[in-house]
């Protein structure tokens, strides 16, 4: 299989299997928003794939749609050649939200344990998961700390874990380091780009109102106007991974970034 990850494999995105395909995608809620109008696109299998645009142009809506969340009042969706509702069904889409929305009276292996206890896997192998995954995001000596114990950027870390856990195939984020200082930020960027790397199975959808993260993180980027939310562009991040801090000072990480923004503001 064929993916995006690797340092040779940015040329390959179109032989990939295609996992996402929206064909005049519509949403018009039952007061007459009309929230997403005709939306056309493709996303292969291993890509990371970022969201831009101003507020209230979809791009939520769009993510509830791929998760089974809200049906398409028009046009055609298919996640992983199937239902968007048939996918979640089988566990093979997560979704990150801003808020990290932990439950207050659990512990953190708790939380993360979550999903697998609601399809029944037994204790001793949901605990090895999210022991598994724990590690993997660098809270493996908070395992039993209560969330009101952790700081911000822990907290986004355990719903990440939480995420991770299930080994979904599709991972939604939607503007989850929206809250996060600029340092923390960037720092789970890099952690966040590391987890996408280790799985060559794993697509990542990511919604973000900030486009200097949007092109540190993507392999393309959409760009949506405003209400009735449509893509406007889908813009090549044509750099290969793995990427570090150095990325963001380089004149390619400018011209994409000017090209980005020069797309929304026009």
């Amino acid at each position: 299989m064929l993916t995006l990850k690797g340092d040779d494999a940015m040329t390959a995105v179109t032989e990939a299997k295609e996992w996402v395909r929206m064909e005049r995608l519509s949403k018009v809620y039952p007061n007459g928003t009309t929230a997403v109008k005709e939306v056309d696109l493709s996303i292969r299998e291993g890509e990371f794939l970022c969201f831009v645009g101003p507020s209230g142009c979809g791009k939520s809506t769009i993510f509830k749609m791929i998760t089974g969340l809200s049906n398409p009042t028009g046009g055609k969706l298919t996640v992983m050649g199937t239902t968007a509702n048939e996918a979640r069904k089988r566990s093979d889409t997560a979704f990150v939200f801003q808020d990290h929305t932990l439950l207050p009276w659990s512990s953190v292996i708790d939380n993360v344990m979550l999903p697998l206890a609601l399809r029944g896997v037994s204790r001793k192998e949901r605990q090895q998961e999210a022991e598994r995954v724990l590690a993997m995001v660098g809270l493996q000596d908070h395992m039993r700390s209560m969330p009101r114990e952790l700081s911000g950027g822990m907290k986004m870390r355990a719903s990440i874990a939480r995420a991770l856990v299930a080994k979904p195939k599709l991972l939604l984020m939607d503007e989850p380091f929206g809250a996060l200082d600029e340092i923390t930020r960037q720092t789970l960027q890099l952690e966040l780009l590391s987890l996408w790397r280790q799985d060559p199975e794993m697509t990542i959808l990511f919604v973000t109102h900030n486009v200097f993260e949007a092109v540190f993180l993507s392999t393309r980027i959409a760009v949506m106007t405003p209400r009735p939310g449509k893509i406007d562009d889908v813009i090549d991040v044509p750099v290969p991974f793995p990427r570090d801090e150095t990325f963001r000072s380089t004149p390619e990480f400018g011209r994409i970034v000017h090209s980005v923004s020069m797309t929304l503001k026009h």
